[in-house]
């Protein structure tokens, strides 16, 4: 992780333990760091997972394999390499993915179909075997570590360690949510984030448990965007070990559910946020809310295009009240939008209101908004009642500066 914390960055939570859930690291030295660079979590038997993956077609064999097992809904362990994406690596990719699975299966006695693996890194360059096989006989060997360890150790060229925590009530039993994630750039995805990974101890079943993921999905971590690059390892699962002894929970008619559902989404949103926190040279944290669009899926690509735009990042680093780069942006989405219809504001301030530029608009109340930390920007397209909100960052120097030192 880098030495110079983000300005947006927030303390790490106070994250309870989940039983049934063992974190571990280790350092299998897969870059010349001197820290832990893999993470391993051992999960009770039973316990079911959920997940989704990255849309990008060049994916890894992490995330292939991934997509085959979590549908067969449980999962023993996973393990997080961090500094070696092991993406286009091809066959050697794959024997390195299997190798650790079969390890840890081995160790466990269980079915390797239930060991998950994600990498991170570096494109282009394989898995090192022997470097792996050390690491994870290092980590199954290893205490029991905090869940700050555990989200140091996953990260890259994070600046900061990322946590978040929920609670919710399924009858009389309290059941508690831990999530980890690292990303803070290679930030646009089409399912998830970098790779992200929530805990509970509810007993939820599989098929349910990926319906509530898959949802909360689409309204977090598919509303973020550092730089529009969607990585080839992007993975969020979701493992809830059943200890807390509720009745599980199979659909939304399950006393609980509508409860548990609010709680995933507000661990997801509060995970997103904090990738969005630790975008590479952010400075500013900026949530684009869309309202007037035929749909929330059109409101929420309109949202994207705004957010995604390097005119508008580099003006909202500025700190200049350029609206007309959001009016560019908003008419290149590819969504139905009516120029004389449309409304933009800063920080709760109109600019233009149904295609004019307001007559009495004043830019101070804006440019003393822009000079802050956290950003809103407003639209209103005045078509219909779809609705959305992306989060975002600005695009600094340091954005060029980290990616271009990236293999250094």
């Amino acid at each position: 992780m880098s030495d110079a914390v983000s300005p947006l960055a927030t303390p790490f939570p106070a994250l309870p333990a989940i039983a049934g859930v063992t974190p571990r690291v280790a350092r299998a030295g897969y870059k010349d760091w001197g820290r832990c660079d893999l993470t391993y979590v051992e999960l009770a038997e039973g316990t079911s997972v959920a997940g989704v993956f990255t849309r990008n077609v060049c994916c890894s064999s992490e995330v292939e394999l991934g997509r085959i097992y979590v549908k067969q809904g449980l999962g023993r362990a996973l393990v997080v390499n961090a500094g070696n994406s092991n993406a286009f690596t091809g066959y050697r990719g794959r024997e390195a993915v299997e190798q650790i699975m079969a390890q840890v299966a081995d160790h466990l006695g269980c079915a390797k179909e239930q060991v998950f693996v994600s990498s991170t890194g570096v494109i282009g360059v394989p898995l090192p075997k022997d470097k792996a096989r050390a690491g994870v006989e290092s980590a199954l060997a290893a205490p029991e570590c905090t869940w700050e360890e555990a989200a140091r150790t996953i990260g890259t060229t994070d600046t900061f360690a990322k946590g978040a925590t929920a609670t919710a009530m399924i009858g009389d039993t309290t059941v508690t949510l831990c999530a980890i994630i690292k990303g803070s750039g290679m930030i646009a995805p089409d399912m998830a984030t970098m790779l992200g990974y929530v805990f509970t101890d509810a007993a939820v079943e599989p098929a349910f448990l990926q319906q509530l993921l898959s949802a909360a999905n689409l309204r977090t971590f598919s509303c973020i965007t550092v730089d529009s690059d969607t990585s080839t390892s992007d993975t969020v699962l979701a493992f809830a070990t059943g200890k807390a002894g509720n009745a599980p929970l199979a659909s939304f008619d399950s006393p609980g559910a509508d409860a548990f559902a609010a709680a995933l989404e507000d661990v997801c949103r509060q995970l997103a946020h904090l990738v969005v926190r630790d975008g590479e040279g952010a400075q500013k944290f900026i949530t684009v809310h869309v309202t007037g669009a035929v749909s929330d899926e059109s409101a929420r690509r309109v949202g994207l295009a705004i957010a995604n735009s390097p005119l508008v990042k580099t003006a909202i680093a500025g700190e200049d009240a350029n609206w007309g780069r959001v009016v560019m942006a908003v008419g290149k989405a590819g969504e139905p939008a009516d120029r004389d219809r449309l409304s933009i504001g800063f920080g709760g301030t109109w600019a233009a209101k149904e295609g004019q530029p307001l007559a009495d608009y004043d830019e101070a109340p804006v440019a003393a908004h822009l000079r802050g930390r956290e950003i809103g920007i407003e639209v209103d397209l005045g078509l219909g009642d779809g609705s959305a909100t992306v989060w975002t960052c600005d695009l600094t120097h340091g954005y060029i500066s980290i990616n271009a030192d990236y293999r250094s």
